[in-house]
Protein backbone atom coordinates (compact mmCIF):
# COMPACT_ATOMS: atom_id res chain seq x y z
CA UNK A 1 0.00 0.00 0.00
CA UNK A 2 0.91 3.73 -0.87
CA UNK A 3 1.85 6.33 1.80
CA UNK A 4 -0.90 8.26 -0.01
CA UNK A 5 -4.59 7.33 0.27
CA UNK A 6 -6.63 6.54 -3.00
CA UNK A 7 -10.21 8.37 -3.78
CA UNK A 8 -12.82 8.24 -6.16
CA UNK A 9 -12.42 11.35 -8.87
CA UNK A 10 -14.68 11.61 -12.05
CA UNK A 11 -12.59 12.61 -15.06
CA UNK A 12 -12.98 15.59 -17.61
CA UNK A 13 -15.00 12.82 -19.70
CA UNK A 14 -17.09 11.76 -16.91
CA UNK A 15 -15.29 8.49 -16.02
CA UNK A 16 -15.19 7.69 -12.71
CA UNK A 17 -11.52 6.98 -11.54
CA UNK A 18 -9.13 5.59 -8.78
CA UNK A 19 -6.61 8.32 -7.87
CA UNK A 20 -3.88 9.00 -4.96
CA UNK A 21 -4.87 11.88 -2.67
CA UNK A 22 -1.35 13.23 -1.68
CA UNK A 23 -0.86 15.89 1.37
CA UNK A 24 2.11 17.58 -0.40
CA UNK A 25 2.21 18.27 -4.11
CA UNK A 26 5.39 19.32 -5.60
CA UNK A 27 5.23 21.70 -8.67
CA UNK A 28 7.50 20.82 -9.70
CA UNK A 29 10.89 19.25 -10.34
CA UNK A 30 10.47 18.38 -13.80
CA UNK A 31 9.47 21.62 -15.57
CA UNK A 32 8.24 25.26 -14.51
CA UNK A 33 4.68 25.32 -13.70
CA UNK A 34 4.69 28.60 -12.18
CA UNK A 35 6.26 30.12 -15.47
CA UNK A 36 4.74 27.95 -17.92
CA UNK A 37 1.08 26.30 -16.74
CA UNK A 38 0.31 27.99 -13.73
CA UNK A 39 -3.32 29.07 -15.06
CA UNK A 40 -3.36 25.20 -16.05
CA UNK A 41 -2.60 23.96 -12.64
CA UNK A 42 -4.91 27.07 -10.82
CA UNK A 43 -7.52 25.40 -13.42
CA UNK A 44 -7.00 21.76 -12.46
CA UNK A 45 -6.72 22.75 -8.79
CA UNK A 46 -10.46 23.58 -9.31
CA UNK A 47 -11.32 20.71 -11.05
CA UNK A 48 -9.79 18.77 -8.43
CA UNK A 49 -7.41 16.47 -9.98
CA UNK A 50 -4.52 16.02 -12.64
CA UNK A 51 -2.85 13.56 -14.14
CA UNK A 52 0.73 12.57 -14.36
CA UNK A 53 2.20 10.51 -17.02
CA UNK A 54 5.20 8.35 -15.09
CA UNK A 55 8.33 8.95 -18.08
CA UNK A 56 9.93 5.52 -17.55
CA UNK A 57 6.87 3.41 -18.70
CA UNK A 58 4.45 5.92 -19.68
CA UNK A 59 1.76 4.83 -17.22
CA UNK A 60 -0.89 7.52 -16.22
CA UNK A 61 -1.52 8.26 -12.73
CA UNK A 62 -4.65 10.46 -11.09
CA UNK A 63 -3.49 12.66 -8.80
CA UNK A 64 -6.56 14.35 -6.50
CA UNK A 65 -6.02 17.26 -4.77
CA UNK A 66 -9.18 16.56 -2.48
CA UNK A 67 -6.23 16.31 0.47
CA UNK A 68 -3.92 18.59 -0.58
CA UNK A 69 -2.68 20.66 2.36
CA UNK A 70 0.77 21.99 1.37
CA UNK A 71 1.95 22.79 -2.42
CA UNK A 72 5.76 23.66 -3.13
CA UNK A 73 6.80 25.47 -6.34
CA UNK A 74 10.01 25.13 -8.15
CA UNK A 75 11.02 28.27 -10.50
CA UNK A 76 12.85 30.49 -12.40
CA UNK A 77 9.86 32.82 -12.71
CA UNK A 78 6.79 32.66 -10.52
CA UNK A 79 5.79 36.18 -11.53
CA UNK A 80 2.43 34.28 -13.65
CA UNK A 81 0.71 32.38 -10.90
CA UNK A 82 0.54 35.93 -8.57
CA UNK A 83 -2.33 36.55 -9.12
CA UNK A 84 -3.92 33.05 -8.14
CA UNK A 85 -1.55 32.65 -5.01
CA UNK A 86 -4.41 34.18 -2.91
CA UNK A 87 -6.43 31.10 -4.21
CA UNK A 88 -4.29 29.03 -2.10
CA UNK A 89 -4.83 30.90 1.17
CA UNK A 90 -8.36 30.79 0.08
CA UNK A 91 -8.75 26.90 0.16
CA UNK A 92 -6.27 26.98 3.53
CA UNK A 93 -3.78 25.31 1.75
CA UNK A 94 0.26 26.58 2.11
CA UNK A 95 2.68 26.87 0.29
CA UNK A 96 6.18 28.51 -0.79
CA UNK A 97 8.58 28.86 -3.66
CA UNK A 98 11.51 27.10 -4.59
CA UNK A 99 13.40 30.51 -6.47
CA UNK A 100 16.11 29.83 -8.52
CA UNK A 101 17.72 32.80 -9.33
CA UNK A 102 20.87 32.49 -11.40
CA UNK A 103 22.95 34.73 -13.42
CA UNK A 104 24.24 33.28 -15.89
CA UNK A 105 23.53 36.09 -18.83
CA UNK A 106 26.78 36.22 -19.93
CA UNK A 107 27.27 32.94 -20.33
CA UNK A 108 24.20 32.04 -22.50
CA UNK A 109 22.96 28.85 -20.23
CA UNK A 110 19.46 29.99 -19.44
CA UNK A 111 18.80 31.36 -22.93
CA UNK A 112 14.79 32.29 -21.98
CA UNK A 113 14.98 33.43 -18.48
CA UNK A 114 13.48 36.96 -18.24
CA UNK A 115 16.21 39.69 -17.60
CA UNK A 116 18.34 38.92 -14.43
CA UNK A 117 17.03 42.72 -13.12
CA UNK A 118 13.33 41.46 -13.72
CA UNK A 119 13.90 37.96 -11.72
CA UNK A 120 15.33 40.13 -8.78
CA UNK A 121 12.40 42.19 -8.87
CA UNK A 122 10.53 39.28 -9.06
CA UNK A 123 12.20 37.56 -6.11
CA UNK A 124 11.75 40.65 -3.68
CA UNK A 125 7.96 41.37 -5.24
CA UNK A 126 7.01 37.56 -4.11
CA UNK A 127 8.80 37.84 -0.51
CA UNK A 128 6.66 41.57 0.18
CA UNK A 129 3.83 39.64 -0.86
CA UNK A 130 4.27 36.17 0.89
CA UNK A 131 7.00 37.00 3.78
CA UNK A 132 10.67 35.84 3.67
CA UNK A 133 10.39 32.61 4.89
CA UNK A 134 8.19 31.40 2.09
CA UNK A 135 10.58 32.37 -1.03
CA UNK A 136 13.68 30.20 -0.57
CA UNK A 137 16.69 31.31 -2.66
CA UNK A 138 18.39 28.36 -5.57
CA UNK A 139 21.76 29.65 -7.16
CA UNK A 140 21.54 26.01 -9.04
CA UNK A 141 23.27 24.62 -10.52
CA UNK A 142 26.61 25.84 -9.93
CA UNK A 143 28.35 25.53 -13.60
CA UNK A 144 31.83 26.35 -14.37
CA UNK A 145 33.10 26.79 -18.00
CA UNK A 146 36.30 28.63 -19.70
CA UNK A 147 34.97 31.91 -18.32
CA UNK A 148 33.56 31.47 -15.34
CA UNK A 149 35.60 29.85 -12.03
CA UNK A 150 34.93 29.90 -8.64
CA UNK A 151 35.85 33.76 -7.82
CA UNK A 152 33.59 34.55 -11.17
CA UNK A 153 30.97 32.64 -9.43
CA UNK A 154 31.04 34.09 -5.80
CA UNK A 155 31.06 37.60 -7.27
CA UNK A 156 27.71 36.67 -9.44
CA UNK A 157 26.35 35.47 -6.02
CA UNK A 158 27.29 38.79 -3.91
CA UNK A 159 25.47 40.94 -6.32
CA UNK A 160 22.46 38.85 -6.29
CA UNK A 161 22.55 38.44 -2.46
CA UNK A 162 23.15 41.79 -2.01
CA UNK A 163 19.95 42.97 -3.22
CA UNK A 164 17.91 40.19 -2.16
CA UNK A 165 19.16 38.73 1.26
CA UNK A 166 16.31 40.56 3.10
CA UNK A 167 13.81 39.10 1.07
CA UNK A 168 14.29 35.11 2.41
CA UNK A 169 16.49 32.93 4.69
CA UNK A 170 18.38 30.83 3.15
CA UNK A 171 20.22 30.39 0.05
CA UNK A 172 20.45 27.14 -1.45
CA UNK A 173 23.37 25.58 -3.83
CA UNK A 174 23.60 22.48 -5.76
CA UNK A 175 27.48 21.60 -8.23
CA UNK A 176 26.81 20.61 -11.41
CA UNK A 177 27.92 17.22 -12.05
CA UNK A 178 28.80 16.86 -15.69
CA UNK A 179 30.10 13.74 -16.10
CA UNK A 180 27.70 12.00 -13.98
CA UNK A 181 24.80 12.65 -16.40
CA UNK A 182 25.26 12.10 -20.02
CA UNK A 183 22.18 13.69 -21.42
CA UNK A 184 23.34 17.37 -19.31
CA UNK A 185 26.94 16.62 -20.78
CA UNK A 186 25.43 16.11 -24.44
CA UNK A 187 23.15 19.83 -23.99
CA UNK A 188 26.13 21.80 -22.87
CA UNK A 189 28.55 20.66 -25.78
CA UNK A 190 25.85 20.73 -27.95
CA UNK A 191 25.19 24.42 -27.31
CA UNK A 192 29.32 24.90 -27.92
CA UNK A 193 29.58 25.46 -24.18
CA UNK A 194 33.38 25.18 -22.43
CA UNK A 195 32.26 23.59 -19.25
CA UNK A 196 35.07 22.22 -16.87
CA UNK A 197 34.03 19.49 -13.86
CA UNK A 198 34.11 20.78 -10.40
CA UNK A 199 37.71 19.31 -8.75
CA UNK A 200 37.33 19.09 -4.86
CA UNK A 201 39.51 22.19 -4.84
CA UNK A 202 36.58 24.27 -6.51
CA UNK A 203 33.98 22.71 -4.25
CA UNK A 204 35.76 23.95 -1.17
CA UNK A 205 36.60 27.22 -2.38
CA UNK A 206 33.49 27.77 -3.54
CA UNK A 207 31.62 26.60 -0.31
CA UNK A 208 33.26 28.53 1.41
CA UNK A 209 32.63 31.66 -0.04
CA UNK A 210 29.22 31.42 -0.34
CA UNK A 211 28.92 30.51 3.05
CA UNK A 212 30.89 33.49 4.24
CA UNK A 213 28.67 35.56 2.10
CA UNK A 214 25.42 34.05 3.72
CA UNK A 215 26.46 34.62 7.13
CA UNK A 216 27.26 38.67 6.47
CA UNK A 217 23.99 38.72 4.84
CA UNK A 218 22.59 36.59 8.02
CA UNK A 219 20.97 33.81 6.00
CA UNK A 220 21.47 30.14 6.50
CA UNK A 221 22.99 28.00 3.36
CA UNK A 222 22.76 24.70 2.23
CA UNK A 223 23.34 21.92 -0.34
CA UNK A 224 20.50 20.33 -2.75
CA UNK A 225 21.33 16.46 -3.25
CA UNK A 226 25.18 17.09 -2.25
CA UNK A 227 26.82 14.52 -1.07
CA UNK A 228 29.73 15.95 0.34
CA UNK A 229 29.77 17.14 4.18
CA UNK A 230 30.26 20.86 3.75
CA UNK A 231 29.52 21.15 7.57
CA UNK A 232 32.90 22.72 8.38
CA UNK A 233 31.68 26.11 6.76
CA UNK A 234 28.51 25.47 8.53
CA UNK A 235 26.57 24.42 5.15
CA UNK A 236 23.99 21.93 5.85
CA UNK A 237 21.98 19.33 3.76
CA UNK A 238 18.60 20.85 2.66
CA UNK A 239 15.05 19.01 2.88
CA UNK A 240 14.03 21.34 -0.60
CA UNK A 241 10.93 19.61 0.73
CA UNK A 242 10.64 20.31 4.22
CA UNK A 243 8.64 19.33 7.01
CA UNK A 244 9.62 22.08 9.13
CA UNK A 245 8.97 24.64 6.40
CA UNK A 246 5.48 22.65 5.29
CA UNK A 247 4.68 22.93 9.24
CA UNK A 248 5.21 26.42 9.47
CA UNK A 249 3.32 27.33 6.32
CA UNK A 250 0.16 25.09 7.47
CA UNK A 251 0.04 26.35 10.33
CA UNK A 252 1.30 22.39 11.88
CA UNK A 253 -1.52 20.96 10.12
CA UNK A 254 -2.92 17.88 11.95
CA UNK A 255 -2.44 15.63 8.92
CA UNK A 256 0.60 16.71 8.22
CA UNK A 257 1.50 16.15 11.48
CA UNK A 258 0.26 12.86 11.15
CA UNK A 259 2.36 12.13 8.55
CA UNK A 260 5.37 13.28 9.88
CA UNK A 261 5.08 10.94 12.53
CA UNK A 262 4.11 8.02 10.70
CA UNK A 263 7.02 4.82 10.55
CA UNK A 264 6.55 3.61 7.53
CA UNK A 265 8.41 3.81 4.09
CA UNK A 266 12.50 4.95 4.89
CA UNK A 267 13.37 7.09 7.34
CA UNK A 268 15.07 10.32 7.27
CA UNK A 269 18.64 10.76 8.73
CA UNK A 270 17.34 13.52 10.89
CA UNK A 271 14.82 13.77 13.24
CA UNK A 272 12.07 16.58 12.98
CA UNK A 273 13.06 19.53 15.82
CA UNK A 274 9.75 18.39 17.73
CA UNK A 275 10.20 15.48 19.60
CA UNK A 276 8.61 12.00 18.50
CA UNK A 277 8.77 13.48 14.69
CA UNK A 278 10.93 11.32 11.90
CA UNK A 279 9.69 12.64 8.43
CA UNK A 280 9.79 9.87 5.67
CA UNK A 281 12.86 10.11 2.93
CA UNK A 282 10.96 10.16 -0.49
CA UNK A 283 12.50 6.72 -1.78
CA UNK A 284 12.16 8.59 -5.07
CA UNK A 285 14.95 10.93 -5.15
CA UNK A 286 18.64 10.61 -5.09
CA UNK A 287 20.66 9.36 -2.29
CA UNK A 288 21.72 12.55 -0.96
CA UNK A 289 18.62 14.05 -1.69
CA UNK A 290 16.90 14.71 2.09
CA UNK A 291 13.15 15.58 1.43
CA UNK A 292 10.15 14.39 2.20
CA UNK A 293 8.00 12.14 0.40
CA UNK A 294 5.71 14.63 -1.80
CA UNK A 295 3.90 13.88 -5.12
CA UNK A 296 5.35 15.49 -8.38
CA UNK A 297 2.38 16.55 -11.27
CA UNK A 298 5.35 17.85 -13.54
CA UNK A 299 6.50 16.15 -16.69
CA UNK A 300 10.17 16.43 -18.72
CA UNK A 301 10.45 17.90 -21.88
CA UNK A 302 8.10 20.67 -21.26
CA UNK A 303 10.19 23.35 -19.60
CA UNK A 304 10.41 26.82 -22.05
CA UNK A 305 13.34 27.99 -20.25
CA UNK A 306 15.38 25.93 -22.30
CA UNK A 307 18.43 26.39 -19.99
CA UNK A 308 21.42 24.35 -21.54
CA UNK A 309 22.23 22.27 -18.79
CA UNK A 310 18.80 20.76 -17.62
CA UNK A 311 18.76 16.97 -17.44
CA UNK A 312 14.99 17.78 -17.47
CA UNK A 313 14.99 18.54 -21.60
CA UNK A 314 16.09 15.97 -23.73
CA UNK A 315 16.42 18.64 -26.75
CA UNK A 316 15.29 22.12 -28.04
CA UNK A 317 13.23 20.26 -30.35
CA UNK A 318 11.39 17.76 -28.84
CA UNK A 319 10.19 21.19 -25.71
CA UNK A 320 9.61 23.42 -28.58
CA UNK A 321 7.54 20.41 -29.87
CA UNK A 322 5.60 20.13 -26.87
CA UNK A 323 5.18 23.42 -26.07
CA UNK A 324 3.47 24.10 -29.61
CA UNK A 325 0.74 20.84 -28.16
CA UNK A 326 0.51 22.76 -24.93
CA UNK A 327 -2.26 25.31 -23.26
CA UNK A 328 -4.34 25.92 -20.04
CA UNK A 329 -6.43 22.77 -20.63
CA UNK A 330 -6.35 19.61 -20.29
CA UNK A 331 -5.34 16.86 -17.97
CA UNK A 332 -2.24 16.87 -17.91
CA UNK A 333 1.08 18.88 -19.44
CA UNK A 334 1.62 16.48 -21.97
CA UNK A 335 -2.10 16.46 -23.43
CA UNK A 336 -2.96 19.85 -23.69
CA UNK A 337 -4.69 21.10 -26.37
CA UNK A 338 -2.76 24.19 -28.74
CA UNK A 339 -1.14 27.10 -27.49
CA UNK A 340 -1.96 30.21 -28.09
CA UNK A 341 0.41 32.49 -29.02
CA UNK A 342 0.60 34.51 -25.68
CA UNK A 343 1.11 32.06 -23.97
CA UNK A 344 4.77 32.35 -21.87
CA UNK A 345 8.09 31.46 -23.47
CA UNK A 346 6.72 30.70 -26.73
Amino acid sequence: MGIWETVDIITDQGRRQKAIAPLIISASRSTDIPAFYGRWFFNRLKRGYCKWINPFNQRPQYVSFEKAKGIVFWSKNPRPIFDFLPELDHRGIGWYVLYTLNDYESEHLEPRVPPLKERIHTFQALSEMAGRHRVIWRFDPLVLTDRTGPTELLKKIARIGDQIHAHTEKVVISFIDVLKYPRVRRNLDRAGVKWRAFDEKDIHETAAGIAKLARGWGITTATCAEPADLSVYGIAHNRCIDDELILRVTDVDRDIVSLLTSRGGDQATRPFSSEGMHPMKDKGQRKACGCIVSKDIGQYHTCGHLCVYCYANASRARVEKNRRMASQEGETIQEMAKATESDPGE
